[in-house]
């Protein structure tokens, strides 16, 4: 294999099929063939293969032609971070707007209690990196606590706590005021392993009652983007993400006159109600 040859689950993800973990399962679990053939993992490629994802023909690309655009969304409470749900229950993938020959990919995941920040991508590569570990990209959540936090409690969580996963610890951690035994605080974590927040609370026998991302990176939640609907980040915030993550800057490509129309439908029909519906007039009510 020659030296342009690229691990087969890096160009599915830049192909805009999933993530990379997603597509390391896919082909796990025999839905990508190559040239034909069953794929296993361990497979690199060229750009000049044949690549079918549950026999369907794959469009391969090159690093330099994918579009690099990222919505941030604002994920209420009750919503699972995965594409499909077998009990019918609401994703955040429901309220995006849609493409046409790509995918969003989420960068990272929020648990369904969970409410905040997420990002998605269309550049797999940016995702793959951004949610890597050797990255260290901040992750900020406000927490409200309930029960007594001491100033111990606080020390034992910067200095590291070893969980069921390995150690955990959060590089920063601040007070932001509250009444009683429900407290809010800020704190910051440089990973995004599961439920990682809430453990490092319960390690100090402290519950956590509410958590919210609000900044991932430099990247920070704001009023652009209300519970449930999401906002596309312009080029200098791109390129912020991009150059967090070891990547050259990439001109974000302008949205056609479809995609634009198409975009601005999804977010006004995708918009949370806001309010009770007004009963229907008797006349036009069902008999």
């Amino acid at each position: 294999m020659s030296n342009t040859s690229e691990k087969l689950q890096k160009v599915l993800a830049r192909a805009g099929l999933g993530s990379r973990r997603e597509m390391e399962t896919a082909i796990a679990d025999g839905r990508v063939k190559v040239n034909g053939q069953v794929a296993t993992l361990g497979d690199r490629i060229e750009l000049r293969d044949k690549v079918a994802f549950d026999d369907r023909p794959v469009t391969l690309r090159g690093a330099d032609d994918v579009p690099r655009r990222v919505i941030m969304y604002n994920k209420p409470e009750g919503e699972l971070c995965t594409r499909k749900d077998p009990e019918g229950r609401r994703t955040v993938f429901d309220r995006l707007p849609r493409l046409k020959g790509e995918r969003w990919i989420a960068i990272g995941r929020l648990d369904i209690n969970t409410s905040g920040l997420l990002l998605f991508t269309t550049d797999g590569e940016l995702a793959n990196r951004l949610m890597h570990p050797a990255t260290q990209i901040e992750r900020e959540y406000a927490v409200r606590v309930m029960g007594e936090v001491t100033m111990e409690h606080i020390k034992s969580m910067v200095e590291g706590v070893m969980l069921d996963d390995g150690p955990a610890r959060f590089t920063d951690v601040q007070e932001f005021g509250g009444e009683g035994i429900n407290t809010w605080f800020h704190v910051v974590i440089m990973e995004g392993r599961n439920r990682e927040v809430r453990r490092l609370w319960e390690s100090q026998n402290l519950t956590v009652s509410r958590l919210k991302r609000v900044r991932y990176g430099n990247i920070f939640l704001d009023k652009r983007a209300k519970a449930g609907e999401w906002v596309e980040l312009g080029q200098d915030e791109i390129d912020d993400l991009a150059g967090q993550a070891g990547l050259p800057s990439r001109k974000v490509p302008e949205l056609t006159p479809d995609e634009k129309n198409r975009w601005s439908r999804d977010k006004n029909k995708r918009r949370p109600v806001q309010g009770v519906r007004k009963p229907k007039s008797p006349r036009n009510r069902g008999r």
